[in-house]
């Protein structure tokens, strides 16, 4: 997709994906998050709002759809040994790096500086994936597009359960006085996240910062300036979010910081690539248009993810 920099769309895009990093930031989206609370403290309410986001981001682009602003959904792979497998190594590496790739931005907005080692090691584990392990073009179309009937059930349900939830946030939002202070719970987080990301798909098509890293790694020319800038905006906009809310530091990161960051950002690579896709695709896109890949694979990395953090603890 050839995208004009100049383009006032373009400019609301840059917009949506920094808001989407300021809202990661202050949220501290994280897949390894949500799995460490449900095992320290048996809740699950990170994990419900990563859920949500992706019934944000389905709900809006059938909305889109209807009115004629999104031609066809994301296409899917097969489940195989594969999905399974890379869903395991990309949990085991979110568990090394202490963070997921969504977690890693809002860890570097923060000033964990270590964290600018993640994006470099899944460049880096992209880039040393083997040629014969990788997946050819999608295999399996979106569910949602040959079940009307279903998509309609879909959005029905989805729609009171995020209307409840959206008056539920705005009654809370206006109670605290000084928003910059103030940190914002995974529902909050990820409502923004999926708005944000809904009007991206709308506006440029599917998009994530792995993938542009992904393509990034195998010298793949097409999309690849514009995404790139769209990485940068979502850095900006953590960056920002770090900032304003006070968390921002100047420290230098422990040795072992960095190669756990490296060595996480590898690992999540090659995960990823096995899948294929990481964990902010598989949530933004898989997940919200119920591709089976996106839907076991994230079962495999969670699953990971809490046997890492049970076999720690004892």
């Amino acid at each position: 997709m050839t995208v004009d920099i100049l383009s006032v769309t373009f400019a609301v895009a840059i917009l949506c994906a920094a808001l989407m990093g300021f809202a990661i930031q202050r949220g501290a989206t994280c897949a390894v998050a949500a799995v460490g609370e449900i095992v320290q403290t048996g809740k699950a309410s990170k994990l419900i709002a990563l859920v949500e986001a992706a019934l944000w981001v389905s709900s809006g682009v059938i909305l889109a759809q209807g009115l004629g602003r999104v031609t066809h959904l994301p296409l899917g792979y097969d489940v195989t040994i594969h999905t399974l497998v890379g869903g395991a190594i990309l949990g085991l590496g979110a568990f090394v790096n202490r963070a997921c790739v969504f977690g890693a931005i809002a860890k570097l907005g923060s000033g964990n500086w270590a964290y600018v080692l993640t994006p470099v090691g899944y460049f880096m584990g992209a880039a040393s994936f083997p040629q014969d392990l990788r997946m050819g073009p999608p295999t399996r179309g979106a569910i949602l597009d040959h079940h009307p009937q279903l998509t309609r059930w879909i959005m029905l349900v989805a729609g009171l359960y995020l209307a409840g939830r959206l008056v539920t946030h705005v009654i809370k939002s206006v109670r605290f006085r000084r928003p910059a202070e103030a940190v914002w719970s995974p529902h909050q987080a990820t409502l923004v996240i999926g708005m944000t990301f809904t009007i991206l798909f709308v506006l440029v098509g599917s998009w994530s910062y792995t993938e542009f890293l992904e393509q990034a790694a195998i010298a793949m020319a097409k999309g690849f300036g514009w995404k790139g800038l769209l990485f940068g905006a979502l850095l900006a906009g953590a960056i920002i979010g770090g900032a304003r809310s006070g968390r921002l530091s100047l420290q230098m990161p422990a040795p072992i910081w960095l190669v756990r960051c490296f060595l996480g950002g590898v690992m999540m690579g090659w995960g990823s690539l096995l899948i294929p896709g990481s964990n902010d695709g598989l949530i933004l896109v898989g997940m919200p248009f119920l591709l089976p890949h996106a839907w076991v694979a994230m079962a495999a990395m969670c699953a990971t993810i809490w046997l890492c953090f049970t076999v720690t603890r004892r």
